[in-house]
């Protein structure tokens, strides 16, 4: 089995964590979800600072699903100044089988998303502000840039589509 590594990145509200549960939802049995929060926040409790534990154990829990899971799906905010050599280097260790994907929308949009999640009572638009790093793109060939005109439903079925290709 030649497994797929698809990355999911942007800032905090942008749409990425439906995302990848949908898309693993979609994807079925086997689909391996890394999430950056549950690993970070839930795993190990730690902050999301320069070599915290967290970025080595994301890369090798993505690396245990390389041929055991047909699809392994890294997702969360994934800043590139701290997880972008982590990125590049499971990119490589997928031999370039990688859709990489990054939410590119308005601070005012992931706040509007933001508020009709599950994690509006756990922070707010002051703490989005300071997590606010808009266009932090990975700079990989072939990312794509998903902007606030795609609703979730376009944006799986764009990436389920360049699956099959």
């Amino acid at each position: 089995m030649e497994s797929k590594l698809i990355i999911i990145r942007g800032n905090s509200g942008s749409g990425k964590t439906t995302t990848a549960k949908s898309l693993q939802n979609h994807l079925g049995h086997g689909t391996l979800l890394v999430s950056q929060d549950a690993v970070r926040r839930e795993m190990l409790k730690v902050h999301d600072r320069e070599g915290n534990l967290s970025i080595d154990l994301i890369r090798q829990i993505a690396e245990y699903g390389k041929d055991k899971c047909e699809f392994v799906i890294v997702e969360g905010i994934l800043y590139k100044n701290r997880y972008g050599e982590m990125l590049n280097n499971l990119i490589q260790f997928y031999n370039q089988k990688t859709f990489t994907y990054y939410f590119d929308l308005p601070f005012e949009e992931t706040v509007k998303r933001h508020n009709s999640s599950s994690k509006k009572m756990e922070f707010g638009e002051d703490s989005l502000r300071a997590w606010w790093n808009p266009q932090d793109y990975l700079g990989v060939d072939g990312e794509m840039i998903l902007t606030y005109d795609r609703s979730q439903n376009d944006v799986l079925k764009l990436i389920l589509n360049q699956l099959q290709k």
